[in-house]
C-alpha cells in the first residue's frame, strides 16, 4: 500500500515538474467589483488559484480597494490547460468568527496562451449579501 502511494506521489511530482519544462505558458486576469447591500465592499480578500487535482496553487491575492474593485492575475506553464478560480473571503451580513468563502470558477476560454496574451475575465459587480451555490465558511485561508 505504501509503495503504491509513493509511486502515485512520484508521478504527480514528475508531471508537475515536466509541466514547467515541456508545457505552454498560460495567463489569466480576473477583475470585478464587490458590494455589500449596495455599498462598496472594501478590504475583502480575493485569491486567485489554479485548481489542481491534489492541491490548489495560489497565483495572486489582494484586498479589494475602497470602491470594492479588484484585479488578480496569474500565469503558469503546464501541459494541460489551467483551471483557475477565485476565492472571495467576506463578512457581508455575516458576524461569526470565520468569514464566508465564495468560489467562482473561471471559464477555460478566459485563459490566454503564452505570457503575452492576457485574457480578461470580468465577473462584473457582485453583491456579497446574496447567497451563492457552494458558499461555505473558512477560518484558515
Amino acid at each position: 500500500m505504501f509503495k503504491i502511494a509513493l509511486v502515485i506521489l512520484s508521478l504527480i511530482v514528475l508531471s508537475h515538474a515536466l509541466g514547467g519544462i515541456v508545457g505552454r505558458g498560460q495567463k489569466v486576469t480576473v477583475v470585478g467589483k464587490l458590494t455589500c447591500n449596495g455599498a462598496p465592499a472594501k478590504d475583502v480578500k480575493v485569491k486567485l488559484y489554479e485548481d489542481g487535482t491534489v492541491y490548489d496553487t495560489k497565483m495572486d491575492t489582494m484586498n479589494t480597494l475602497g470602491d470594492g474593485s479588484f484585479s488578480v492575475n496569474g500565469s503558469q506553464t503546464k501541459i494541460r490547460k489551467i483551471d483557475p478560480k477565485i476565492n472571495i473571503y467576506h463578512r457581508c451580513n455575516h458576524h461569526s468568527l470565520c468569514p464566508k468563502k465564495v468560489t467562482i470558477h473561471v471559464p477555460k476560454n478566459a485563459v490566454g496562451k503564452g505570457t503575452k496574451e492576457a485574457q480578461l475575465f470580468d465577473i462584473g459587480v457582485l453583491n456579497l449579501a446574496n447567497k451563492f451555490p457552494g458558499e461555505t465558511t473558512d477560518c484558515i485561508h
